[in-house]
């Protein structure tokens, strides 16, 4: 029995070194520019940085209420190109950010000054001891 069995096996064992690839691959050792490095590392930054957006818990519940799977989406923005990367990278800057509201309040401060300041001037109110109203 073992004699069937050794023939078939050294046949096989013959046909697979046969296949093997034995050939010996070179390595090339070569100075890289700085912007090089540069590049690359922005472009692992903004992957990193859409990778982190869509991990938020409020992206996510936005992407399950859209009917966007959060795995299938990053699986995506693993395979995109660096020029796919970039564009959405940089809509992402310039998206506003919620900032510290300072523009806001001080335009809020504005818009009711002027509102207090038209109804004192029409007689309305008396909040501003300057204004003489129009009776």
């Amino acid at each position: 029995m073992l004699q069937k069995i050794i023939k078939p096996v050294s046949f096989f064992l013959v046909f697979s070194f046969l296949l093997l690839d034995f050939s010996v691959h070179t390595a090339k050792a070569q100075m890289i520019d700085t912007n090089t490095v540069i590049a690359a590392q922005q472009e692992e930054a903004r992957r990193e940085r859409v990778t982190a957006f869509l991990g938020r818990e409020d992206v996510r519940k936005v992407m399950e209420q859209q009917g966007v799977d959060a795995v299938e989406a990053r699986k995506r923005v693993a395979s995109l190109s660096d020029a796919e990367l970039a564009k959405i990278s940089q809509a992402m800057e310039q998206l506003p950010a919620g900032g510290d509201g300072v523009g806001a309040v001080i335009g809020a401060a504005v818009l009711i000054f002027l509102v207090l300041l038209i109804t004192d001037i029409l007689g309305f109110t008396n909040v501003f001891s300057f204004v003489k109203p129009q009776r």
